[in-house]
């Protein structure tokens, strides 16, 4: 009997180390996300500064490119807009992974006991 709940704790626990690694993966996710978006609102401060007269260049390749102001603000709010909702996706993404990770917790902990319990009895027994 000790054995199949040490069988099921190993699966369990491999399952949470799992959703730990996955976790550690989408906060770094996260971050770049955060990066890019503190990034992004610098560059729509620097434009906001800028009139008609100033010539705004985008890097395409290794070539800069003459680029409109509008659309230069255009590009870089649709860039925030997107950014803004891939922060949002990986937070609910979080939320859940977390949800499940409660729940991994407490059925380690259940398992757990049970184990201890099921090599108290087998001691009892010897």
């Amino acid at each position: 009997m000790a054995e199949a709940i040490q069988k099921k704790l190993q699966a369990e626990l491999e399952k949470y180390q799992q959703l730990q690694k996955d976790v550690s993966k989408s906060m770094s996710a996260r971050q770049k996300l955060e990066a890019q978006l503190t990034e992004n609102n610098i560059v729509k401060e620097e434009l906001a500064l800028l009139d008609i007269q100033n010539t705004v260049y985008k890097l395409i390749g290794p070539v800069l490119v003459k680029q409109d102001l509008d659309e230069a603000k255009a590009t870089v709010s649709k860039r925030l807009e997107y950014i803004n909702g891939e922060i949002q996706r990986y937070e609910t993404l979080l939320k859940e992974m977390e949800r499940k990770s409660e729940q991994h917790r407490e059925v380690l902990s259940s398992l757990q006991q049970e184990y201890q319990r099921a090599q108290g009895q087998a001691v009892g027994k010897v």
